[in-house]
């Protein structure tokens, strides 16, 4: 609660902070220099903008505890319906990069650690944080120039069948990607050095059993750890995204709310995403004990004692 408490006030204030507000940009249209004064105190009354900021916050923040968010002051549609009209793209879409990112991140970082070679290793090892470092809507920019400009393999834009979800789905997924695999990297790094591959080893398994067998379940847990960070760096990633290669989603939803002003509907995608990073962290508390039993029975020690 304290998380969604956090980011709906961190969100009111800032979109209160920004220069202009609904009732101005509504009244002006594609015209600000037009605007009537009589018209935009009107709207500002309407909309409750002419009261204080504490009043505005207070009145908002209750109707958002029994489940009302508003109505957005562009279209006058309730903020949620808007969100349920916008969620089925935006799901496809990080669903889809969070597939890819997963696999990507496990096969990198475990073919980093099985080569033999070191130039390959180092190779290898050096993609992570080229991938973690360049920004969404570069790689965006650069998998349209070569895939959809020059091979024609897929559509630069719009959310017509599976072809259209492979560009985006790609370019969240490489930073994503690139981030499991650095994290990966360096938990097998650790647990290799840990006594008990030794005895593995000595007992005559191969690398591949050591690392695929013994090393990479307890390494994958700090990976694990990183999961709701994770989701919620795909869904910033789908807004990015979604604006480069045109594509309908809560991403275009969220510009277009910020370039209008739209606090409804902007906090009601605030409030969400924090929802989702919440219930994602909490999965993954309770996918813990089934992974590693240590966890298990030091809970079960902790209680005993």
């Amino acid at each position: 609660m304290i998380v969604l408490w956090a980011a709906y006030t961190i969100s009111f204030l800032i979109l209160y902070l920004l220069p202009g507000d609904a009732a101005t940009l509504f009244a002006g249209g594609g015209d600000q220099e037009a605007i009537d004064p009589e018209l935009v105190a009107q709207l500002r009354s309407e909309l409750g903008l002419d009261r204080p900021l504490y009043e505005q916050y207070l009145v908002a923040l209750g109707k958002a505890l029994t489940g009302d968010f508003g109505v957005s002051t562009q279209t006058g549609r309730p903020a949620s319906d808007l969100l349920l009209e916008s969620l089925p793209p935006t799901l496809a879409l990080t669903a889809f990069a969070f597939v890819l990112s997963v696999v990507f991140g496990i096969v990198l970082a475990l073919s980093a650690s099985l080569a033999r070679a070191q130039w390959l290793r180092n190779l290898l090892s050096s993609l992570p944080p080229l991938g973690v470092s360049i920004p969404v809507f570069w790689i965006g920019l650069l998998l349209l120039q070569a895939f959809s400009f020059r091979i024609r393999l897929f559509p630069s834009m719009g959310n017509e069948g599976f072809e259209s979800l492979v560009l985006p789905a790609i370019t969240i997924a490489i930073p994503s990607g690139a981030f499991i695999a650095q994290l990966l990297s360096r938990s097998l790094r650790s647990t290799l050095a840990q006594p008990y591959v030794e005895i593995v080893r000595a007992k005559g398994a191969s690398e591949r059993r050591v690392q695929l067998g013994h090393a990479f379940r307890n390494a994958a847990i700090p990976s694990l750890t990183m999961v709701g960070v994770l989701i919620g760096g795909l869904l910033s990633g789908a807004v990015v995204t979604e604006t480069v290669f045109s594509r309908l989603g809560i991403g275009r939803l969220v510009v277009t709310a910020v370039n209008n002003r739209d606090v409804p509907v902007v906090q009601t995608v605030v409030v969400f995403a924090a929802l989702v990073f919440v219930v994602a962290n909490l999965v993954v508390d309770l996918v813990y004990p089934l992974i590693d039993r240590r966890i298990t029975l030091a809970r079960t020690a902790f209680v005993a004692a």
